[in-house]
């Protein structure tokens, strides 16, 4: 085996483990999907495993829409999401990233998915990217501590922080319906991509920012994700403006209540 070999090798068995394999049951891997239907009917020896023909028969959002609806408070649906065993991104977690900040607060964020710092904390935005989404909401007069509450989309970490597929998107977003109703904010922030589709049914956050939307029967405002941000910080500049529009439409709302 020469080296590009061997650490090919190493990095397929790490993401094995990351995903939550324990053991190895052959010395040669089988692809069971691989199975023609030709060869089931000729040798019927073959048979699928019934845990893949359950799975295929199962509606997964239909599952998570029941279980999301039946929780009647935040306790509840947090420990609904946690018993919710449809979503294969659990078994590669460590925690479930839930929420952060003061649950009745005007102004929601929804982000995407957690990267390493948040599956190990257990807590949404933290590290380098949390410490610059406190700066940005501070300089509006905003925080986690006193009137911003934090929701994610996707509750657990993806494999080597990937971007969330589709049906994992579809899959999870009854939960972070319900997790926005319950807390019942007066504006919505969708802040990244994964945000945007599973609210407003779309991608693209750079096209979608600097206006406002509706979505899960809320105004909804999409803002670049803090980690994007670190990346190319040459989209503060939007953010800040982003962040401006906020505070002036708190500010109207707030006069017209008064």
């Amino acid at each position: 085996m020469d080296e590009l070999e061997w650490h090919t090798a190493r990095a397929a068995l790490e993401w094995q483990v990351e995903m939550g394999t324990t053991d190895a049951i052959g010395d040669k891997p089988i692809d069971r999907y691989a199975v023609p239907v030709e060869s089931l009917e000729k040798n019927p020896k073959i048979v699928q495993s019934p845990a893949v023909s359950f799975l295929q028969k199962i509606d997964r959002i239909a599952l998570a829409e029941q279980s999301a609806s039946a929780a009647e408070n935040l306790t509840q649906l947090e420990q609904a999401i946690n018993n919710f065993q449809h979503c294969d991104l659990q078994r590669g977690s460590r925690n479930l990233v839930f929420s952060d900040g003061v649950p009745d607060a005007r102004v929601m964020i929804l982000g995407d998915a957690p990267g390493r710092e948040e599956d190990l904390k257990a807590k949404p935005f933290v590290g380098p990217e949390g410490l610059l989404l406190d700066k940005m909401l501070a300089a509006v007069g905003l925080s986690r501590q006193e009137n911003i509450y934090i929701g994610t989309v996707i509750p657990w970490r993806p494999p080597q922080d990937r971007e969330p597929q589709q049906f994992e998107i579809d899959m999870m977003t009854p939960f972070a319906r319900r997790h926005v109703a319950l807390v019942n904010p007066e504006v919505l922030i969708c802040m990244g991509n994964t945000s945007c589709i599973s609210v407003l049914g779309k991608g693209g956050v750079n096209k979608l920012r600097g206006q406002w939307h509706q979505g899960f029967n809320l105004p909804v405002m999409p803002m670049a994700h803090p980690r994007n941000l670190l990346r190319q910080p040459a989209g503060k500049k939007q953010a800040w403006q982003d962040l401006l529009e906020l505070k002036s439409w708190l500010r109207n709302r707030h006069i017209k209540e008064n």
